[in-house]
């Protein structure tokens, strides 16, 4: 798994990289036994002159592309934002595409009934 964290326009900050990593946790036990590679890459800008800050979460794996931003004037809430709205579209996915296997061969014994 590659995790990449970019700070755009600003100096790297241990203490922000901590929280995304302690936030990601949900998101790396959701990716366990996902096939590899897995990439995960967090583009973040903060606004200097307005406190309007974006952030932009990118993940590619196997069976998912996902790409997420969300801006907000409070960076650490929209750190928090970002990846939950990441951890709902990955659910969502995941839950279409094992709908989509469960059906795989039914539209055939729904035929035969009628």
């Amino acid at each position: 798994m590659n995790i990449q964290i970019t700070f755009q326009n600003c100096d790297s900050s241990p203490a922000m990289e901590k929280h995304i990593n302690e936030q990601l946790a949900k998101i790396l036990h959701f990716l366990e036994h996902e096939g590899s590679p897995i990439y995960i890459e967090i583009f973040i800008k903060p606004g200097h002159t307005h406190a309007h800050h974006q952030i932009d979460f990118v993940l590619k794996s196997p069976n998912y592309t996902l790409d997420v931003q969300k801006e907000g004037p409070k960076i650490y809430q929209v750190v928090d934002e970002v990846i939950d709205a990441m951890y709902a579209q990955l659910r969502k996915k995941k839950d279409k595409h094992v709908e989509d296997r469960k059906m795989v061969g039914r539209h055939d014994e729904f035929k035969k009934q009628r």
